[in-house]
């Protein structure tokens, strides 16, 4: 009896995982404003966390802290922006692609811009982690670099939207609430 059993919970099994792979073929890429307010959803929070983090690592550089306090608060702000831009990262990934022209390259270009982003930080947090404290200046000079290095690598991941031109989609950023 068991054996049937098995053997039967085994072909709902299979039966149920094709009715789910079937069904997502069949899903239509969202619309363009579908797509934008999804992305601005998920570039909202992101933006506040990262404004946030960095006026409180400003506000750590110029504090009179020792270099070891000065490390963890560092290590602690950058963790949190590499987190953030993975969550964001991951939250435009599950947009999908926008049902515009070129919308693949779209998609891929704002997930590579904010994988970049990531990137950058969790650099510069394991850059000042492994920083050696016991000499101010050197650590100092450490964090100094890190930083341009940050600043240069975000930058440099940032969005070029030069070649990804899409009216509709520019049009739909500009309309819907979750974007103003």
């Amino acid at each position: 009896m068991c054996t049937r059993q098995w053997a039967a919970a085994r072909k709902l099994t299979v039966v149920l995982a094709m009715l789910v792979l079937l069904m997502a073929g069949c899903g239509a890429d969202p619309s363009a404003r579908v797509w934008a307010a999804s992305v601005c959803k998920a570039l909202t929070p992101w933006r506040t966390t990262i404004a946030t983090l960095t006026s409180s690592t400003e506000q750590q550089m110029r504090a009179q802290t020792t270099p070891a306090q000065a490390q963890e608060n560092l290590v602690r702000l950058f963790a949190g922006a590499e987190q953030a831009s993975e969550t964001a990262r991951s939250r435009v990934a599950d947009a999908g692609v926008p049902d515009v022209e070129q919308g693949e390259e779209i998609s891929a270009a704002f997930v590579a811009a904010l994988a970049g982003m990531r990137d950058a930080y969790g650099k510069a947090r394991r850059t000042i982690d492994e920083l050696d404290t016991g000499d101010d200046e050197a650590f100092y000079a450490g964090v100094d670099t890190a930083v341009q290095v940050l600043n240069a690598e975000y930058d440099a991941s940032g969005l070029d939207t030069g070649g990804l031109n899409s009216e509709e989609l520019q049009e739909a950023f500009d309309e819907v609430p979750e974007c103003r």
